[in-house]
């Protein structure tokens, strides 16, 4: 058994039972399996974590974290306010390398919600990313990126229930969801209501509707009331 500084041990434990939660289940996996994968006695996880519990919740902690550096990493640098956005609906962080097992273990925490510590984790993790989303919308709103018939707020929830739909309907296999027989995309069609963009048909791009905008789906309801 290799010695490691507190900071890596408390890291590789949270990596290796976010291995596990995702294979077996939070119920399934045991502190006992999640000390052998590690190779540590089982009394070394409770140096880190008080329970099975406080190293679930933690590890909910760290996914939400681990979404907002990877979402300021992918903006830096990028300043107009459709493009940001746009990064945002590419990257979802439930199917990603980085997030796929956290996220797969944050969704067991559905038959979890009744304890109250694992309730206020999930729901601030969700809190955390709607605030960062809404935040971006707001920009590409003042910049007339995206219309602002609806609040930032509301269409942020829409991209988080959209991107949660996603990766559950992934994490579940559920073969050609997402797609459409022509290869058109959810995040296309996303992409163009929001911020015109349609780079699933760049090469043969779709007729503008005479008099439209880039957000011609949602400005020409406001046109109507």
């Amino acid at each position: 058994m290799s010695r490691l500084p507190a900071a890596k041990r408390r890291e590789q434990l949270l990596d290796v039972a976010a291995e596990l939660f995702s294979v077996r289940g939070y119920a399934g996996a045991t502190t006992a399996q999640i000390a052998k994968v590690a190779g540590i006695t089982e009394p070394i996880i409770y140096r880190h974590f008080k329970s099975k519990r406080d190293l679930f919740v933690a590890l909910i902690e760290r996914t939400g974290r681990q979404t907002l550096e990877q979402w300021e990493h992918d903006l830096e640098g990028v300043d107009d306010p459709g493009t940001r956005l746009a990064k945002i609906i590419d990257e979802n962080p439930m199917v990603s390398q980085i997030g796929r097992n956290g996220y797969r273990v944050l969704l067991q925490s559905i038959s979890e919600v009744e304890d109250p510590l694992i309730h206020k984790a999930v729901s601030d993790h969700m809190t955390r990313l709607h605030a960062f989303i809404t935040r971006e919308i707001e920009r590409a709103q003042e910049a007339h990126k995206v219309t602002s018939r609806f609040s930032a707020g509301v269409i942020a929830w829409v991209l988080v229930n959209v991107g949660m739909g996603y990766g559950v309907l992934t994490a579940m296999n559920v073969p050609g969801h997402g797609f459409d027989a022509s290869g058109v995309h959810v995040k296309d069609v996303l992409g163009r209501i929001l911020v015109g963009r349609d780079h699933a048909n760049e090469k043969k791009p779709a007729p503008e509707v005479p008099g439209s905008d880039k957000n011609e789906i949602f400005e020409h309801e406001e046109g109507q009331g």
